[in-house]
């Protein structure tokens, strides 16, 4: 096996400082609070509570983590009850404690706080003391088996089990060892590596008696059978205990049919789970590095290619409901559950191990729009003892708000770790080489020089880097000049001009360093848009790299003039602007107010061929409400009937509507307008199954035809349905919601069916 390393090495987490005053610093002392605050015992609580360990009297942080049913035991394979006779809830439990553990090693190492040290190091005993309870135990098939609950997910996945009975086991083992592994390497944590490593052995034996197509098909299971980024873990856990049998249970974990997707340029994504495959690019880069497999890093490139920017909002999010339209439909995936913070999380750990493969710029140009934009304006602005305050969808429709909170969500797991990561991929290190990726301010402390960036981005374009220890040798400095950057831009060393450098590309200055030297620019801070590549009429507002929301209390297109917009702007403190009547702010706020992402250019709503139409399509392309057509006095028919004058009012359907002057017979227009303006009509059947019920869903539309159906329950979030699940009935009643969307975009208000209490014994 032959090892591929980048070209390039990320410098480690405790090597950047992120700058007071630096627009990162609020949310990172937001999270950092809460690192401090929060009681360890919570987080343990459902392990505890797994393995019969007292719990101390600590309540789990909630929602999907959270305790599971009260009947419910850590099954093993062997004694699992059978669906039908099983009751269980909060099947994703431990995914969250994973997730602040990994937020944990993070804070302490930037911060190097003792208080911090001491917190994961007892975190780790923990779930050390667990993992020994339930291999005493001897319920399950291996010593290494750690979980908030049974074996029996994983062996039910074995068996194919649908989303609903199950969730997602291995995407929660995932999180375990990825915070133990995190644990590891950042603050040195012996028992954190023995921990995982055993964790590994464990994965190894349930997986390798499997066919790669049995796998395979337990992959594909949508929900079900996500594993977050087992194979990254695996890989970094082969590296980390010598133990090359790992680089073999990493390699259970690829989807073939993806890889080849990726290595051929075939774009397949359209309708797949977005943040369910996410997470094992950056597997196929770790198992890159650790074998030289080619194929790894052409898959990752060509996939990232399907994805941005064709598939990407303005912010950087990706993704509607979760899952990912056609390519290049930006406008035409406009929904009202776009962009997972999970997604673009990912995104940016996937762009920057790229760029350490690539040095190519495109890819920090991602983590810079990306990391500004969505994940700081993912973070509320205030301060919590108890929630990590951060968003799950990041909404791109009109008169749209945050979802904040996200205490024990997928979202609000990736969300902990965000906001203490904001000094990784700020600068990458190479033979006598320091790049500099992005220009906020900063201490970076390398291993031949330590910078001091000092900047006022995004707010200004303002640059100083000094040099503030180095050791004298020659070296290069390469420092990226954003793309958004409208022209070249001078730089001076030491105030002497030394170079004009390009926008998208690295200024390379190579000299002795020695300390005192300083490196200055200026970028020039714009107005500018950008229109989406599949409807150039719908436009995002920037100065410079930062997105502004229009606040407008209004759910309907806002409709401007370009020119105007960019002409006529006041600017406001704190980076927001007033232009063309309208108040913006930054999208990085973290405020509550409602927003307009994209806005609808008045240029783009005048008539075509003479036919002036009243109202605008939906970003589907289709009208959901019923157009009012004029026609300037020619005269018009309607899917080849008779002609007519006047305006006419399109019913639901498809028409094709030709147009001709009056008295002619030369038709010298002709357009299709799709027309639904009713909502999809769904519904449920339920199943009795014992102690449990098997729910299908069903939904209609004769229009424009249903796109999907979306359910949640307790425990559960609002998923895209795919086939019947199974819920377990309870002591108390539980709501299941449900609603169908067509394709045209109407959304029918939520359905709701009532399982009853499961009787009690007399």
């Amino acid at each position: 096996m032959s090892a591929a390393e980048p070209i390039v090495r990320q410098l480690p987490a405790g090597a950047v400082e992120v700058g007071e005053g630096s627009v990162f610093e609020r949310a990172r002392e937001e999270m950092l609070h809460l690192a401090r605050v929060y009681p360890l015992d919570r987080l343990l609580a459902v392990f505890r509570a797994n393995a019969g360990i007292d719990t101390r009297g600590a309540r789990p942080p909630g929602t999907w983590e959270d305790f599971g049913h009260p009947d419910e035991e850590p099954w093993s394979e062997a004694d699992y009850p059978g669906r039908e006779n099983a009751p269980t809830a909060s099947l994703l439990r431990g995914h969250y404690a994973g997730h602040f553990l990994s937020m944990l090693a993070r804070a302490a190492v930037t911060t190097g706080e003792p208080e911090l040290h001491a917190k994961v190091a007892e975190f780790v005993v923990g779930l050390a003391e667990v993992q020994r309870k339930l291999a005493a135990s001897g319920r399950y098939s291996h010593p290494g088996f750690l979980a908030a609950y049974g074996e029996w997910q994983f062996s039910r996945l074995e068996s194919f089990a649908p989303y609903g009975e199950i969730w997602a086991p291995y995407y929660t083992c995932h999180k375990i060892m990825s915070g133990l592994i995190d644990a590891h390497e950042l603050t040195g944590n012996a028992l954190a590596l023995d921990v995982a490593t055993a964790m590994g052995y464990w994965v190894h034996s349930r997986l390798a008696p499997l066919t790669r197509e049995h796998r395979a098909r337990m992959w594909d299971l949508y929900i079900a059978g996500e594993f977050g980024g087992m194979n990254e873990s695996l890989a970094r856990l082969a590296a980390l205990a010598n133990e090359p049998l790992f680089d073999e249970t990493a390699s259970f974990f690829e989807q073939d049919v993806l890889l080849d997707a990726g290595t051929e340029g075939r774009d397949i994504l359209t309708d797949m789970h977005a943040n369910q495959h996410l997470p094992q690019l950056l597997g196929y880069l770790a198992q890159y590095e650790r074998g030289g497999e080619e194929r790894y890093l052409r898959a990752v490139v060509g996939l990232w290619e399907m994805i941005v920017p064709g598939r990407m909002y303005a912010h950087g999010g990706t993704g509607e409901s979760e899952l990912w339209g056609p390519p290049g439909a930006v406008a035409g995936d406009i929904g009202h559950r776009n962009a997972e913070t999970c997604a673009s999380h990912n995104l940016s750990k996937i762009a920057r191990r790229l760029f350490a493969h690539t040095l190519d710029p495109q890819y920090l140009e991602y983590v810079e729009r990306a990391q500004l934009n969505h994940i700081l304006g993912s973070r509320r602005a205030v301060r919590s003892d108890v929630s990590p305050e951060v968003t799950y969808m990041f909404p791109v429709h009109p008169g749209a708000l945050r979802e904040y909170d996200n205490v024990g969500t997928c979202c609000g797991g990736t969300g902990l770790e965000n906001h203490v990561s904001y000094g990784e991929g700020l600068a990458f290190e190479g033979e006598d080489a320091l790049w500099l990726a992005q220009l906020y301010a900063a201490r970076i402390s390398a291993t031949r020089m330590t910078l001091e960036v000092r900047s006022d981005y995004p707010l200004g374009g303002e640059v100083s880097i000094k040099v503030v220890e180095a050791d004298g040798a020659l070296q290069t400095l390469h420092v990226r000049i954003p793309g958004w950057v409208a022209a070249p831009v001078s730089v001076t060393v030491n105030g002497e001009a030394v170079a004009e450098a390009e926008p998208g590309e690295f200024v390379d200055l190579t000299r002795a360093w020695a300390a005192g030297d300083s490196v200055e620019f200026v970028l020039p801070i714009e107005l500018r848009v950008e229109a989406c590549p599949d409807d150039f009429g719908l436009v995002a507002l920037f100065r410079g790299p930062s997105l502004l929301l229009a606040k407008d209390e209004r759910r309907t297109q806002l409709s401007v003039d370009v020119d105007s917009l960019l002409s006529d702007a006041e600017l406001l403190p704190g980076g927001g602007v007033v232009a063309a009547g309208i108040e913006f702010e930054p999208c990085w706020s973290g405020s509550d107010a409602r927003y307009h992402m994209y806005l609808r250019s008045q240029e783009a709503s005048v008539s075509e061929d003479g036919i002036e139409v009243d109202c605008l399509p939906a970003p589907s392309g289709w009208f959901t409400q019923a157009p009012t057509l004029w026609f300037g006095g020619d005269s018009w028919r309607l899917n080849g009937g008779e002609w007519s004058t006047g305006p006419v009012t399109l019913p639901d359907g498809v028409h094709e509507v030709e147009v001709r002057a009056v008295g002619s017979n030369e038709v010298r227009a002709r357009r299709t307008f799709s027309v639904d303006t009713t909502p999809p009509v769904s519904r449920a059947r339920v199943r009795e199954l014992g102690a449990s019920v098997e729910i299908t869903l069903f939904a209609e539309d004769a229009v424009s035809g249903v796109e999907r159906i979306q359910w949640e329950g307790p425990g559960t979030f609002w998923g895209t349905f795919q086939e019947a699940f199974v819920r377990a009935l309870t002591d108390e009643e539980q709501v299941i919601e449900f609603a169908a969307t067509d394709r045209a975009g109407n959304g029918e208000p939520r359905q709701r069916i009532t399982l009853p209490a499961r009787p009690t014994a007399r």
